[in-house]
Order: C-alpha cells, then sequence, then structure tokens
C-alpha cells in the first residue's frame, strides 16, 4: 500500500503527479497534481487501478474536499501532433500549473520526468503504489478522464466508450471498422491510422 515515506523524506509541500488515457485509441490524456494535507489524508487510497468504480468515486469527493487538486488535459490534436509521451507530459505541466500554491517538490508517476517543469521533481517508478500523492493523483486524474469519455459517449454512441473508456476492445474494434472514425480517435495511433 502506498504511504507518506517519500513526502516525509522531502519535508516540504509535495505534489504528487499522475497521468490517465495514455493507451486509448480515443480521447483525451488526463493529468492531475494533488497536494495532500498530511493531517487530513483520506484512508484507503491507493492505484486507481486497484479501486472498485463506488470506492474511487468515495475517495475522490473526499480527495477534492481537503487537498489542493488540479485536473488538466492535452487533446486528440494534441496527441496526434506531439506524440502520446510527449502529450502525457504536457497534460502534467498543466496540472501542475493549476495548483493553488505552487509546491516545492514534485513526485511524478513513471520513469520521466516532463522537461517543461521547473520545480524539483522525482520520477517514482510505479508511484501510484508506492506514494500516497501519487495514489491520490491516479484517482483523480481516472475519475476525471472517464466522465469525459461517458460524455463522447453519449455524443458518439455505439464505440462503448461509457465502458471501454476509449481502449481497444473487442467492441471498440468492431465499432471503428462499422461506424468509421470520429473527430475523438487519436489518428497517429495505428488501428485508426490503418483505418484511414
Amino acid at each position: 500500500m502506498p504511504d507518506f515515506e517519500l513526502e516525509n523524506v522531502l519535508g516540504c509541500r509535495v505534489a504528487g503527479v499522475d497521468e490517465v488515457g495514455r493507451g486509448p485509441l480515443a480521447g483525451p490524456v488526463t493529468a492531475a497534481a494533488v497536494v495532500l494535507d498530511m493531517s487530513r489524508c483520506p484512508v484507503g487510497l491507493d492505484d486507481s487501478k486497484n479501486l472498485s468504480a463506488r470506492v474511487r468515486e468515495v475517495l475522490w469527493e473526499e480527495i477534492i474536499a481537503c487537498a489542493d487538486v488540479s485536473v488538466a488535459h492535452a487533446s486528440v490534436a494534441e496527441i496526434d501532433d506531439l506524440n502520446i509521451l510527449r502529450a502525457s507530459h504536457l497534460a502534467m505541466e498543466r496540472a501542475v500549473a493549476g495548483l493553488r500554491a505552487l509546491p516545492e517538490h514534485l513526485l511524478i508517476d513513471g520513469n520521466m520526468i516532463p522537461r517543461g517543469l521547473s520545480l524539483p521533481a522525482t520520477a517514482v517508478i510505479k508511484g501510484d503504489g508506492r506514494s500516497l500523492s501519487i495514489a491520490a493523483a491516479s484517482i483523480v486524474a481516472k475519475i476525471c478522464r472517464d466522465r469525459i469519455m461517458v460524455d463522447l459517449a453519449q455524443q458518439h454512441p455505439g464505440y462503448g466508450w461509457e465502458t471501454n473508456m476509449g481502449y481497444g476492445s473487442k467492441s471498440h474494434m468492431a465499432a471503428l471498422q462499422n461506424l468509421g472514425v470520429t473527430p475523438h480517435h487519436r489518428r497517429s495511433f495505428k488501428p485508426v491510422h490503418n483505418m484511414l
């Protein structure tokens, strides 16, 4: 389970940063930056992938109520223009910039630090399972992106985005064949590119 060990070692105002949505064929990539109040930390924070949708929703409410939270996105056009790694880093940079007060250090999930960040930062591999701040960011980013995909699913029925969140599931791939490519599909991604 994640804990505050990394934050305690740093001993300053720390933001956890994580992104979601690098793999899907459709929709934006979404990042969150979260500065937790260690004295009011929600109980049960974990990597969002380890939590049920219901538990994520409950924790999201608690995180929003007691933490400095910022969410940002990189659009499908930016993903196609820059590439998915650079776009996900851009979303992270935007999320950090949106915090109410600038943190003194960033804990970034993964093995790379986005080059556009000017703050001291540490890349933490599998950080959402190690740091409570990153775990909180993973939950916030997942909830926000899932909600976007549910909204887009209503505008573009048939692709199953309300359940597959834009990932290349069997039903999504079949819909691409039958219904074609939408403006929300990532044209630089091979399965979509090959359809065009």
